[in-house]
């Protein structure tokens, strides 16, 4: 089921605004992770120099991109699916499944993370935790943050996309198996 099958609600229009400039805001961050790799590469085999800092500003900021990267993802469509079977059902089937999914896998999986993250970070924030390693990055509760953070805008992709097809499964009328969209396709 691709984006343009399921039908936008003005909640969804919301949530995936802001999703989508969240998203890429952040993306110009794989290109300062470029930068800093560069960097410490340079530092390290032409001056010998390599720095702590950098590599866990690297692990940083990489953990960013990723973990604000997956609701920008869902939200725009371009997660990983396995799409052997799935291409070939029709839409409402394929919403079927999403909402299966989503209700018994996503949802739960993204509770479990949140509820058991906010006790890490908190603790982490507690303890004024910082890097193990020696000249390493102060405030490792802020990166530990950014795990809850992540997976509370993946929650926010996922609402919008269940309010989708909940909408196109149960709220739009059901006399047609396929969109507008759809049959000016074939």
């Amino acid at each position: 089921m691709n984006n343009t099958t399921l039908p936008h609600i003005p909640a969804s229009i919301a949530i995936d605004g802001v999703i989508a400039r969240i998203g890429q805001g952040l993306s110009y961050i794989w290109i300062l992770l470029l930068g800093i790799i560069v960097v410490n590469v340079v530092a390290r085999y032409l001056f010998d120099q390599g720095r702590i800092e950098l590599e866990e500003l690297q692990w940083h900021l990489y953990s960013v991109g990723f973990l604000f990267g997956m609701s920008y993802a869902y939200q725009a469509d371009t997660h990983i699916r396995v799409d052997v079977l799935h291409e070939r059902m029709r839409p409402r089937t394929q919403a079927w499944i999403e909402l299966y999914g989503i209700l018994l896998f996503l949802l739960p999986f993204v509770a479990l993370i949140l509820i058991y993250s906010v006790p890490f970070v908190l603790s982490s924030y507690d303890l004024s935790e910082v890097s193990a390693s020696p000249g390493g990055l102060p405030l490792r509760w802020l990166i530990k943050a950014a795990l809850p953070a992540g997976f509370a805008f993946l929650l926010l992709s996922v609402i919008s996309r269940l309010l989708r097809v909940w909408h196109f499964l149960f709220l739009r009328e059901s006399t047609a198996d396929t969109t507008p969209i759809e049959r000016g396709q074939e």
